[in-house]
Order: structure tokens, then sequence, then C-alpha cells
């Protein structure tokens, strides 16, 4: 019997890829980034010292959109991820897509933090 592939274990596969070659510093930390079906998650990382330097959802209480998860909200999640960021003095950032396709939200969200300042 053929049984259809776990979409999020093979996920966590191609992230597990990627996190093999990419690790986030002091000086330019790890911006990552997790989607669930109802929310978008953003977080500036550095691994060196194993701390969440900023992060912002669709959960904050900053955030004032109705819908959850669309790119709409997905933009609204990249520019106050990027405005926290630059305002602890982050500027320069590496771009962990958390092993989910560029495309849609997490496209939106990469490229709203982009316009709002931060470099990846």
């Amino acid at each position: 019997m053929i049984t259809k592939a776990d979409k999020n274990a093979v996920r966590k596969k191609r992230h597990a890829r990627v996190r093999a070659k990419l690790t986030g510093t002091a000086t330019r930390p790890r911006l990552n980034v997790y989607r669930s079906n109802q929310h978008i998650y953003a977080q500036v990382i550095d691994d060196t010292n194993s701390v969440t330097l900023v992060s912002a959802s669709t959960l904050d209480k900053d955030f004032d959109l109705d819908a959850k998860s669309n790119v709409e909200a997905a933009q609204k999640v990249g520019e106050l991820v990027a405005k926290r960021a630059i305002e602890k003095g982050v500027k320069s950032v590496v771009f962990d897509r958390g092993g989910y396709l560029y495309h849609g939200r997490i496209k939106a969200l990469a490229e709203a933090a982009r316009e709002a300042g931060l470099e990846f």
C-alpha cells in the first residue's frame, strides 16, 4: 500500500539540512520563521549564546489585523520583527526559512523585513 508522506516530517528533514550549514552569530544573528495554519512567528536568534534577541508573531499585542494566517499578516510580522531588531542594534541577519518553500507567506515576511531595514 502506498502511504502519503507527512509534509511536516519532510519539512523538518529539509530544515535540518539547512541548519547544518546555517548559524547565527552575535554580529549576524539568524532570522527564523515558523508557520502554522493559523499564525506565523519570527525570531532573531544568536546561536553562539543561545539567546533569542527579538521576536514577533500574529499573537503579539501590537498585532492589529483580524486575519492572522494570510500574506498581509506575514508582511506585518516581517515589519514588526525588523523594527524590533533595528531597535536592538541588529541590522544584518541570516534568513532561516525553517524548511518551508520561499513562497507565499514566507516570501512576504522576508520582503517586508528587507523593506523595513534588515539586510540579508
